[in-house]
């Protein structure tokens, strides 16, 4: 996760601030998402699940903290659907040109555990402050490979927050090499879609998996704003989408925007890629999202509580009007959370939830790792987070989804039914306010599984968009 809560946010909080509330009084975007990822009855999938997890990032062989048994607790509590799984560049290619197998064994193997519960797994290219060759500890940055690391003799001074990185001109240096905005090293991009392809290859036919997210919250160096994004950050996405369709035509490739910026809520100048495969194009448009006061500590409360809500709206306007440029590709957010001990927590994870289901946006909650921001302690026990995550969702819908609305005990779904459907529509139901199972208004039940908490029915037929609602049995 990449947050400017320091002096990145000190010195341009004023700024954004003020920008956010202008994005916000934008003309605002589409209505709603226009596309979604689909399985292979083309049916469009909810995404519903964690990032998983932080805990991967130094990690002895690359592996998240994160047992199968805690897999099968987070889906009975909360009924998660999908993983954005965390890999890192530095353990796919840990020399020039070499391909770690057996780290890619490890990968699948976890890959395994999602697929034998029905998930669907996003596979999250993952980098802070560029890799661990910023400073010779190996410990401050997580993500691309020493030997990837150019600092050029520029220098890294020590921080105790560790966000400061990102203004040393050392690490300021190494994303420039990467992007080859000091013309020294155009051979590092190549490498990294070089290293996608590897993914790509042997995840190609692996079922469960259905994304790859290309690169955690880019970060350009001294090129910040439209200038990178629609420059070299577009270039990298067209590269590694071509490379990876060298070996994988159908998995869908998720890109994000910068993270300085559009993470508080300001507009996107990423470009549009192209899609070399056969069919309609496989584009996703990935977006994260943490507002500016909670990077700097705050809670969901007072005046803080107006400016969120304000760049939630704003994110919300510039998310879809970004997806809509990108050819109206499908929206998943990738990262948000938040300490849930803070004032108001709680109702600001039920804010973006609402946007985004308002929106037909899945959603990967940052993160599965324990503690304030996670759903359990460190001993397993559950917190606070459960209780707004365990809740009435859309798994697979056969139509035209549009969007949805879940209250504690409804379920409302906009979609326009599909004249040959040829699987249900399937959806989750927490067991506490639907202990049974529940009733289906504008549809036909044909199964309950009160194991699984799924729900699956048909959709009646009819004009144009329906309002298909699920209410306790």
């Amino acid at each position: 996760m990449f947050a400017a809560r320091t002096a990145v946010a000190a010195g341009l909080g004023v700024l954004l601030l003020v920008g956010a509330g202008a994005a916000a009084t934008r003309t605002p975007g589409p209505a709603s998402a226009a596309s979604f990822i689909t399985d292979d009855q083309d049916r469009a999938l909810v995404q519903h699940g964690f990032s998983t997890a932080s805990s991967a990032k130094n990690a002895p062989g690359g592996m998240p903290d994160f047992t199968e048994d805690q897999l099968v607790q987070e889906q009975a509590d909360m009924g998660t659907n999908f993983v954005r799984f965390l890999i890192a560049w530095s353990q796919v290619e840990p020399s020039p040109g070499v391909y770690d197998q057996e780290y890619l064994d490890r990968v699948e193997e976890r890959v395994g555990w999602y697929e034998e519960r029905g998930y669907h797994v996003m596979l999250d290219m993952h980098q802070d402050l560029w890799g661990p060759g910023i400073t010779p500890e190996g410990t401050n940055g997580n993500g691309a490979p020493v030997w990837a690391t150019y600092l050029d003799g520029f220098p890294v001074n020590h921080h105790d927050m560790w966000e400061l990185y990102y203004l040393e001109p050392g690490v300021i240096r190494a994303f420039d090499n990467f992007w080859n905005t000091t013309g020294a090293h155009p051979e590092l991009t190549d490498h990294y879609a070089a290293a996608w392809r590897a993914v790509a290859e042997r995840f190609a036919d692996n079922d469960a998996v259905v994304a790859y997210d290309l690169m955690n919250e880019p970060y350009g160096g001294s090129l910040q704003g439209p200038a990178f994004e629609a420059g070299p950050l577009t270039a990298m996405y067209q590269k590694t989408v071509d490379a990876i369709r060298e070996v994988d035509d159908s998995t869908w490739a998720c890109l994000e925007p910068q993270a300085l910026g559009f993470n508080w809520g300001l507009p996107s100048g990423l470009g549009k890629v192209a899609d070399p495969r056969d069919g309609d194009p496989r584009i996703a448009f990935c977006p994260h999202l943490y507002p500016l006061p909670m990077d700097l500590g705050d809670g969901f409360s007072g005046m803080s509580r107006d400016l969120v809500e304000g760049t939630v709206a704003a994110w919300r306007s510039n998310t879809l009007r970004t997806a809509e440029a990108l050819g109206g590709v499908p929206i998943i957010l990738g990262e948000f959370g938040l300490d849930t001990t803070l004032p108001g927590a709680l109702d600001y994870v039920d804010l973006v939830y609402s946007t985004s289901d308002a929106s037909g946006i899945g959603i990967a909650y940052w993160s599965r790792d324990p503690g304030s921001w996670g759903p359990y302690e460190t001993d397993g026990t559950p917190r606070n987070l459960i209780s707004v995550l365990d809740r009435p969702y859309p798994r697979a819908v056969s139509g035209q989804l549009h969007d949805w609305k879940s209250d504690p005990d409804s379920l409302e779904i906009s979609v326009t039914p599909a004249a040959d459907a040829s699987a249900p529509t399937e959806v989750y139901l927490p067991s506490g306010a639907f202990p049974d199972g529940g009733t289906v208004e504008g549809g036909t039940v044909v199964s309950w599984d009160d194991e699984s908490r799924i729900l699956r029915f048909t959709v009646d037929a009819g004009d144009g968009a329906q309002t298909v609602t699920v209410r306790p049995k």
